[in-house]
């Protein structure tokens, strides 16, 4: 079987009594961390700069935070919030993924369709059974492709099952969504821009308007993952069918990450380490910095331009940035990246090494292994962790999530109703988001 025919199998079966009460509770945890984080990215650079073009997109597409806009732009605009803090989750396995990328669709879409809670919740589930099993079948960044090609096949799964789509409808979206709009990796790599964000955005949107003219009866390739010039012949070669005949009820969501700090995934545990060693550091000068990791981390955050980043794009994304940061400041929060360019900072991220170790490699990403050494005139000092707060083997508790949300947004009325969403409308669920 093919694995579009596969994967609109899954979506068009699965129902919302097919989900283990945990899914059911992960997927509203992921709403609401969602949704905090979006919020507090409202003020950033690249938001001001979508809502620039909303007069362009008039519609009835609700906005997080308030405002409306056509479908399309507002699942732009929904997922770069979600995404420019890079502060929501996270999945690794052969590709990358941020599979809650695909909820700024499902809020903006679920809305105008005037769906349900549970509609949400469920559609959440497919979305990432479907693109986490996309990532863990082959990679896309050896290729030179962006992981949002694999968000994009996700969203529009996630919006068929919100919109109960049949299985011809569920490839026709797919197909809309893919075949026109291959995404470059060249998003990540080098001095990063505000695209970094506004891929997926895009992905979300691409999504978004496929599957709203498939509904209108707009057809596409009747092939788009298997044809004979499609995504697995001519991107993804490797993308192995065996994988998606066994896609089952969905539990995926439960082995995807959650992050503690506003940093790219792998520099989660750097962080945590960063903050032990600081709190037996002292106030001494530290003379060298080595941090040791897998291929991943070093490859994506130690590259050239990460060790003089300009932007908060490109600072998220450095190791060495972030280690220093959290070693000197006792803390690591949005307002670290107020320190870009601060001379001290960058002397100790000068006096700074990355390294990938092969023993950290070969556990990857089972577990996310990371081990810093920090000397200075007394001594030596190191610490090492497999997995950091926030992995699926180390989880957060609703109650550390719940601090990060009011963290971000200081709104406790918000999360109270955000805890049980059950019996609202998606277009609800918006609406509350807007400031009072």
């Amino acid at each position: 079987m093919d694995i579009e025919d596969s994967i609109s199998r899954f979506v068009a079966d699965t129902t919302f009594d097919d989900l283990p009460g945990e899914v059911v509770h992960e997927a509203g945890r992921r709403v609401i961390d969602s949704i905090g984080v979006a919020l507090a990215s409202r003020s950033s650079p690249p938001a001001k700069a979508a809502r620039k073009l909303m007069p362009l997109y008039p519609g009835r597409a609700p906005l997080i935070g308030g405002g409306s806009a056509s479908p399309d732009m507002a699942s732009f605009y929904n997922t770069l919030l979600i995404r420019y803090l890079d502060f929501n989750d996270t999945y690794l396995s052969k590709e990358p993924l941020h599979p809650s990328d695909m909820i700024g669709a499902l809020l903006a879409v679920g809305s105008m369709k005037g769906c349900s809670s549970r509609d949400l919740l469920l559609a959440i589930a497919v979305g990432y059974e479907v693109g986490t099993r996309l990532c863990d079948s082959a990679s896309l960044r050896s290729k030179g492709y962006d992981h949002v090609n694999y968000l994009e096949i996700a969203t529009a799964a996630a919006l068929s099952k919100m919109l109960h789509f049949s299985r011809e409808k569920i490839v026709n979206a797919i197909s809309m969504t893919i075949v026109p709009n291959v995404a470059l990796r060249e998003s990540r790599v080098g001095d990063l821009s505000m695209w970094k964000g506004g891929a997926a955005a895009n992905a979300s949107r691409n999504a978004a308007f496929s599957a709203l003219a498939t509904e209108s009866g707009f057809t596409a390739p009747a092939r788009p993952i298997s044809g004979q010039l499609a995504f697995r012949n001519i991107i993804c070669p490797d993308l192995d069918p065996a994988s998606f005949a066994r896609l089952g009820k969905p539990r995926a969501i439960l082995r995807t990450y959650v992050k503690k700090y506003p940093v790219e995934y792998h520099a989660q545990s750097a962080v945590d380490i960063s903050l032990s060693l600081n709190s037996t550091l002292g106030r001494g000068r530290i003379d060298s910095v080595r941090i040791e990791t897998y291929e991943a981390g070093k490859s994506i955050l130690a590259d050239g331009e990460k060790w003089h980043p300009r932007n908060r794009e490109t600072a998220d994304h450095s190791l060495p940035f972030i280690v220093a940061a959290a070693l000197s400041g006792g803390d690591f929060w949005l307002d670290s990246y107020d320190r870009i360019g601060e001379s001290a900072l960058m002397g100790l991220m000068s006096r700074t090494e990355v390294a990938e170790r092969e023993d950290f490699t070969s556990r990857y990403p089972s577990t996310l292994p990371t081990r810093i050494v920090v000397r200075t005139a007394s001594g030596e000092l190191s610490e090492e962790m497999e997995v950091p707060k926030g992995h699926w083997k180390n989880p957060l508790t609703d109650e550390e999530l719940e601090a990060k949300f009011m963290r971000l947004t200081g709104r406790r009325k918000l999360l109270v109703a955000l805890r049980d969403i059950d019996g609202l409308k998606v277009s609800r669920i918006v609406k509350l988001t807007e400031q009072r």
